[in-house]
C-alpha cells in the first residue's frame, strides 16, 4: 500500500500535470515570459510588464503550437494583461479562492524560470491582502499574495496554485531570493470584469 508521502506526491504530480495544459509561453522580442489561459477560445492572462514596449507578441502553447497575439487589455498599476490568439477549444485552469488563503497555505508557482519549459517551485503563504508592509509603502491600498518560494524571471505572468490545483493568483515578482509575490486571482477577475465585460471575468 503507497505511503501517505507517496499518495500526496502523486496528487500533486497530477494536479501539475493538468495545470501545464493550461500554461503558455510569452515571447516579446527580447524574452519570454508565462501566461495562464483564461477562456478556451484564446483569452490567456500575464503581467503587464512581459508585454509592456514590445511587438510581434507570440503565445507558444504546450503541445507546440506557436500563434500571434494581440493585447486586449492592460493595467500597469496592476501589472496585469489579456491578451487574445486565434484557437478556440484550449485547455484552461480552475479558479480557486484567493480571499480564502492565509498563512501556511501550502501553493505552488508555475512557469519558466530561465528557459526551464512548464518548472515547478513550491512553498508556502506567508500574508495576504493590502496591509503587507513591505509592499504597502509603493502601492497603498494594493492587494497582495506574499510567497515563500523560489521564482526566478520566467515565472512571470505564470499561475500560482493551491493545493487542490486550481489557480489562486499570477507570479507578479520577487523580493528576495525566496521571497515572491502574487496577484490574487479575485483582482484579476475585477481586472477583466472592468475591461473587457463581466462574461470576461469567470474563467471557462
Amino acid at each position: 500500500m503507497p505511503s501517505i508521502i507517496q499518495q500526496l506526491n502523486e496528487s500533486l504530480a497530477n494536479r501539475i500535470s493538468d495545470v501545464h495544459e493550461s500554461l503558455v509561453q510569452i515571447s516579446n522580442g527580447r524574452g519570454a515570459g508565462a501566461g495562464t489561459i483564461w477562456h478556451a477560445d484564446g483569452l490567456i492572462i500575464t503581467n503587464a510588464h512581459v508585454i509592456r514596449g514590445h511587438h510581434g507578441l507570440n503565445v507558444t502553447l504546450t503541445d507546440g503550437r506557436k500563434f500571434p497575439a494581440s493585447v486586449i487589455a492592460a493595467d500597469d498599476q496592476l501589472d496585469l494583461a489579456a491578451l487574445s490568439i486565434n484557437a478556440d477549444n484550449l485547455p484552461t485552469i480552475k479558479t480557486g479562492d484567493s480571499r480564502g488563503l492565509k498563512a501556511g497555505h501550502w501553493v505552488m508557482a508555475v512557469g519558466h524560470p530561465w528557459g526551464v519549459q512548464g518548472a515547478v517551485t513550491s512553498g508556502v503563504v506567508i500574508g495576504v491582502g493590502d496591509q503587507l508592509p513591505e509592499m504597502g509603502q509603493m502601492q497603498p491600498g494594493r492587494e497582495w499574495i506574499a510567497l515563500s518560494l523560489h521564482m526566478r524571471p520566467g515565472h512571470s505572468g505564470g499561475p500560482v496554485i493551491d493545493s487542490e490545483g486550481k489557480l489562486v493568483g499570477i507570479n507578479t515578482m520577487i523580493t528576495g531570493p525566496d521571497v515572491g509575490f502574487a496577484i490574487p486571482v479575485h483582482v484579476v477577475k475585477t481586472f477583466l470584469k472592468e475591461a473587457i465585460g463581466s462574461k470576461a471575468a469567470t474563467a471557462i
